[in-house]
C-alpha cells in the first residue's frame, strides 16, 4: 500500500510538472471541456482491452483513464474549487454510507433490497426523488446502452414481453413499417422505423441477457477481420476491392468465415 501512495503521489507531481511553469504547453492549455473528449476516448479504449483479456494492456488503459481523471481534478484545484482529498473523501463517506448492510447494522435479503436501499438513502442525502422509473439513465450514455437500460428499467416496472417469441413478433412488425416507408421513399419516416426496429433489437438482446453494446462491439471486429481477409486475398492476386466484383468478395468472404469456423 505504502509503494501504491507513493506511486500516485509521483503521477500526481508529474501533473502537477507539466501544468506547472515551464512545463508543457499542450498540458498547460487543456481544460475541463477538452479533457472530457479524451475520458471518453480513454474510456472506450479501457473497454477494447478487457474484451481482449490481455492483464497487461487492461492496466496500461487503466492508468490511462486514471491519469486523464487525476489531470482533470488537478484543474479544478488549480482553480480551488475541489481538491484530490475532497473527491476521495467524498466517494469514501459515499460509499460507506450507501453500504449500511456491510459497514453498519442494516440486514438486506439480496441485491434487489440492497438496490432499492440504495434509492432510498440517495433520496435522503438529497437527491431529487425520481419522478419517472427511467430518471437517472444518463443522456450520454451510447445510444445503445441507453436503449438496454431504459429497457431495464420499464420491465423492472412490468412493462414488458413476457418471452423472447414476443419481442421476435415486434420485430417482425418493425421491419413491415419500414419496408413501408422505403416503398412511399420517406426518407424521415424510414429514420424513425429504422430507430423503433434497432431499439427493438435491443429489447430482444436484453430479454437474452446479452448487453447489446458488446454484441454490436464483437460483430464490427469480426467484420474487420472478415473484410482485412477479402482485401489481403484480393492483393495476392493483384487487385483490390475497388476492381472485384461482389461475386468474388462474396466468395471470399465465405472463405474467411469457415476459415474462423475451422480455427474456434
Amino acid at each position: 500500500m505504502e509503494k501504491t501512495l507513493e506511486q500516485l503521489g509521483g503521477l500526481i507531481g508529474i501533473i502537477r510538472r507539466l501544468r506547472g511553469p515551464g512545463g508543457c504547453p499542450w498540458d498547460r492549455k487543456q481544460t475541463p471541456a477538452d479533457v472530457k473528449n479524451y475520458l471518453v476516448e480513454e474510456l472506450y479504449e479501457v473497454l477494447e482491452a478487457v474484451d481482449g483479456g490481455v492483464p497487461g494492456r487492461i492496466a496500461e488503459e487503466t492508468g490511462d483513464l486514471l491519469f486523464m481523471l487525476l489531470f482533470l481534478t488537478a484543474l479544478y484545484e488549480e482553480q480551488k474549487a475541489f481538491s484530490l482529498g475532497d473527491v476521495i473523501g467524498t466517494i469514501r463517506d459515499k460509499m460507506v454510507r450507501r453500504h449500511p448492510h456491510v459497514f453498519g447494522s442494516t440486514s438486506v435479503s439480496g441485491p434487489e433490497e440492497v438496490t432499492a436501499n440504495w434509492q432510498a438513502i440517495k433520496e435522503k442525502e438529497g437527491k431529487a426523488p425520481r419522478t419517472s422509473v427511467l430518471d437517472g439513465v444518463a443522456r450520454n450514455l451510447p445510444a445503445l446502452s441507453r436503449a438496454y437500460y431504459l429497457t431495464a428499467r420499464a420491465s423492472d416496472a412490468g412493462f414488458d414481453w413476457p418471452s423472447p417469441a414476443g419481442v421476435l413478433q415486434k420485430i417482425r412488425e418493425e421491419i413491415g413499417e419500414l419496408e413501408a416507408e422505403l416503398d412511399r421513399q420517406d426518407r424521415r419516416q424510414a429514420a424513425g422505423e429504422i430507430g423503433d426496429l434497432i431499439f427493438s433489437i435491443v429489447n430482444l438482446a436484453r430479454q437474452l441477457d446479452i448487453e447489446p453494446e458488446q454484441a454490436l462491439r464483437r460483430t464490427n471486429e469480426k467484420f474487420v477481420r472478415r473484410f482485412t481477409y477479402v482485401e489481403k486475398a484480393l492483393q495476392q492476386r493483384g487487385t483490390d476491392p475497388a476492381q472485384a466484383t461482389l461475386e468474388d468478395m462474396d466468395a471470399l468472404w465465405e472463405e474467411a468465415k469457415q476459415r474462423e469456423r475451422a480455427e474456434a
